[in-house]
């Protein structure tokens, strides 16, 4: 009580400070994407507007509604750092975060973490989600128990599965002892892991956050469950790469996405101090919920979602320079979310969703579309909206699909919902700037 009573008498503005002065920066990416299989490749591929979205080859889909989505060509799993029989013992989406993981802290210099002395992995924490899990693992038990029985299921089908088993086997492979969590809240869960990280950081709990989210449902589980819904597309089985048009007039569905990012966040004095590379800020975060509909976004709680996020890293609306949308490519939810910008914003302000080339990756998109964000900033170009032919009517700056170079871009929006009405919104801005 004397500790919660000292901190409420604390001057609001001696409370701020001591967050500000614990920025939160970013040290390093990872990703493995329907685009590529690191980040290098995934933004060279964005860039020459390939799209990673083909026919499904995971499975038989030929008697689906969709047939559509977007998969990691070319995995190898050697790239988790596992060896093959840990690799058994992991759903593909947790090798996949596995792979994107190692590749970020490698960026960041981190990669010899788990060699450093138990202080300092003390402070080292973790938050990555998915947005569903181990499905295939699921499919894979409940295909055993039908054919097998119970007797014949794997000892490791349970810890598989786990939503958290990503999380828990990067602190393991690591020797990470920080805070380990993994958020799971549908389309919404990466961009959340980058804002709990950042609240880790600045609470004074975490020097180092390994945030991100992976995801591997192309599986007839999830494709049938979401095409029940109508909620993919089923339009464009003969011309895949046109399935996914965010923001477009013929928009019939989302395209369902595997892979993962994962992003690296120090707090800015830490990262000084080890000499580390300042890729980005992360300097604000927003959440929210609409408390309205199961699967329908209602367009003010993702709005206050992004107000949060200026306020928290104070800016005002015309510092932000581009958006990086949740655009799913769903008639209802592309078209709420640009009247939702547009009152935030104002008129005119550039906008795509890289959807249009990645599909979506659920769980991993927010974290996905926040390394992009990381890469506008670096290269000073504007991802385009992929597959936009006829725009739906606004007032908002559509790209084109082929991008467009930024002059002084400094800051930008990304913005990532989910069903049940979760919001989130992060703000990334250029080096220190804020």
């Amino acid at each position: 009580m004397k500790h919660t009573d000292s901190v409420a008498k604390e001057p609001v503005a001696k409370r701020v400070a001591k967050r500000v002065a614990k920025r939160v920066v970013i040290t390093g990416l990872g990703a493995v994407t329907p685009l590529g299989v690191n980040v290098a490749s995934t933004w060279a591929a964005l860039r020459a507007g390939q799209s990673g979205i083909g026919r499904i080859t995971h499975f038989d889909a030929s008697q689906f509604a969709s047939q559509v989505a977007g998969e990691v060509p070319d995995f190898d799993p050697a790239t988790t750092g596992l060896s093959a029989k840990d690799l058994r013992r992991c759903d593909r989406f947790i090798q996949l975060g596995l792979a994107a993981t190692r590749e970020a802290l490698g960026q960041a210099g981190l990669l010899d973490i788990a060699s450093e002395p138990t202080s300092v992995r003390e402070r080292v924490a973790v938050v990555l989600g998915t947005g569903v899990g181990g499905l295939l693992a699921m499919e894979q038990a409940c295909a055993t128990l039908a054919s097998e029985g119970p007797r014949r299921l794997s000892p490791f089908f349970i810890p598989a599965m786990l939503p958290n088993m990503l999380a828990g086997q990067v602190s393991i492979v690591y020797g990470l002892q920080g805070a380990n969590v993994c958020p799971v809240s549908a389309c919404a869960t990466s961009a959340h892991a980058l804002g709990w990280g950042k609240m880790l950081i600045e609470r004074g709990e975490a020097d180092v956050v390994v945030v991100g989210g992976a995801e591997a449902a192309v599986c007839a589980s999830a494709i049938g469950g979401f095409a029940a819904m109508r909620a993919l597309s089923t339009a464009f089985h003969a011309k895949p790469a046109a399935a996914s048009r965010p923001f477009d007039q013929a928009r019939d569905g989302f395209v369902l996405a595997e892979g993962a990012a994962v992003l690296i966040l120090e707090c800015a004095s830490h990262a000084q101090a080890r000499g580390a590379t300042v890729l980005a800020t992360l300097a604000g975060f927003g959440q929210t919920a609409d408390a309205s509909h199961m699967t329908l976004a209602d367009g003010q709680g993702s709005a206050r979602a992004m107000r949060m996020a200026l306020a928290d890293a104070g800016l005002a609306a015309a510092e932000i320079g581009y958006v990086n949308a949740h655009a799913t490519s769903t008639p209802a939810g592309d078209a709420l979310e640009a009247a939702g910008i547009e009152a935030v914003l104002g008129a005119g302000m550039p906008v795509s969703s890289t959807k249009g080339a990645t599909g979506h990756l659920l769980g991993a998109a927010g974290a996905l579309e926040a390394v992009f964000g990381v890469l506008a900033l670096q290269d000073q170009w504007l991802p385009g909206n992929y597959n936009l032919t006829d725009p739906l009517p606004t007032a908002l700056d559509l790209l084109p699909p082929e991008g467009r170079v930024a002059s002084g871009l400094r800051a930008v929006l990304s913005n990532s919902f989910g069903f049940g009405g979760t919001n989130a919104s992060v703000l990334l801005t250029l080096g220190h700037a804020v």
